[in-house]
């Protein structure tokens, strides 16, 4: 079985093509920037109004790069879609100074420069893996993205979390957390997203072949609950020390035990000491999170110790400020294919593979 997984994160986009008739180190891998970061230097460099179209994507800094260009005194339009990437509001968007298109066809936007928005480019991908691989073609694709999810009536801070631990109603093992393309909730719009645009780009190719979407911090657990370093162990802790976010999570008898999400800037060593043995006790509360502008922390039971501290994320050298036992994860020796390798997990898991 050969899969293709792409984990897009913050600072960067980690490529997998997984042979499972070879060693996972003779894999093809890539990194490369992550697509939020290549769209704004789009923006940086072009001198005329810009028309977005596309779909919802990872929006970073597109939003602070796109209001830029308009104090410069250009025009920026962009259709409904693609300007979900900088708010789900559309009349937030607007705010901004961001018209809104209504006909596509309008005449007016014939001059503008037509910039493209997508986390994932399939065509753009396969095309690089091919020149390496002359018999390239995937059996199945697992992708990962950061959705926070979609309710009007609620701030996305507060319905990432509602939506985390409404999974947890039990222990669960950390590829529970994935789905396969028609178990995606509408809510997860960014993923719905990228499932349009992959299907998009694959159908006269590779036909139907399974597709699987995941939360980045969730790639990044189960790639950790997938290292050497936890073999032996019955009750320990993962941590995804992000850019922005930091996903933390209880681990005993192989199943998720608790969890609690922060955002990094919020964190310290010793922070983290206090947060992470009050997860392991089962004491933690959403209110000590989410009332410190976290996310919140839900917990079913607590483990009998902590073995050890299993880490990786841009971030996670905040590890060293602490007293814990930790093991930085390198899933397959290689610590940026720690997503790729928790969706490699969760797709033969979720086919039965």
């Amino acid at each position: 079985m050969r899969i293709l997984a792409i984990d897009v994160g913050t600072g960067t986009k980690d490529i997998m093509f997984y042979n499972t008739e070879k060693e996972i180190e003779n894999s093809i891998k890539l990194v490369l920037p992550s697509p939020h970061l290549t769209i704004c230097q789009k923006i940086e460099k072009t001198n005329s109004n810009i028309y977005l179209n596309g779909v919802i994507m990872g929006g970073g800094k597109i939003k602070n790069q796109l209001v830029k260009h308009i104090e410069k005194g250009y025009k920026v339009a962009a259709e409904k879609l693609a300007g979900k990437t900088i708010r789900d509001n559309l009349e937030q968007v607007a705010s901004y100074g961001i018209e809104i298109v209504e006909d596509k066809n309008n005449k007016k936007y014939e001059n503008y420069t037509k910039i493209t928005l997508q986390d994932v480019n399939i065509n753009k991908i396969s095309n690089i893996i091919s020149q390496y691989d002359l018999n390239y073609n995937f059996d199945a694709l697992a992708i990962a993205v950061q959705d926070h999810g979609y309710n009007e009536k609620m701030g996305d801070r507060d319905f990432r979390f509602e939506k985390i631990r409404e999974k947890l109603k039990k222990p669960i093992k950390p590829e529970e957390y994935g789905f396969l393309k028609e178990e995606i909730p509408e809510y997860y719009s960014r993923m719905q997203s990228v499932k349009k645009s992959v299907q998009l780009a694959i159908k006269n190719k590779n036909h139907e072949k399974p597709l699987l979407l995941m939360d980045t911090k969730f790639a990044s657990i189960c790639g950790m609950y997938y290292d050497k370093s936890t073999e032996g162990l019955n009750s320990y802790i993962v941590m995804d020390i992000g850019n922005g976010h930091t996903t933390v999570a209880s681990i005993e008898n192989g199943k998720i035990q608790g969890v609690y999400e922060h955002h990094t800037s919020r964190l310290n060593g010793e922070k983290i000491d206090k947060l992470n043995k009050r997860l392991a006790d089962g004491t933690i509360t959403f209110e000590e999170v989410h009332d410190d502008d976290g996310h919140g922390a839900h917990v079913i039971n607590p483990i009998s110790k902590i073995e050890k501290v299993i880490v990786s994320g841009p971030k996670r050298k905040l590890i060293e400020d602490t007293k814990l036992d930790y093991h930085y994860a390198s899933p397959g020796g290689d610590v940026m294919m720690t997503g790729t390798i928790g969706l490699i997990k969760t797709i033969k898991y979720k086919l039965n593979q």
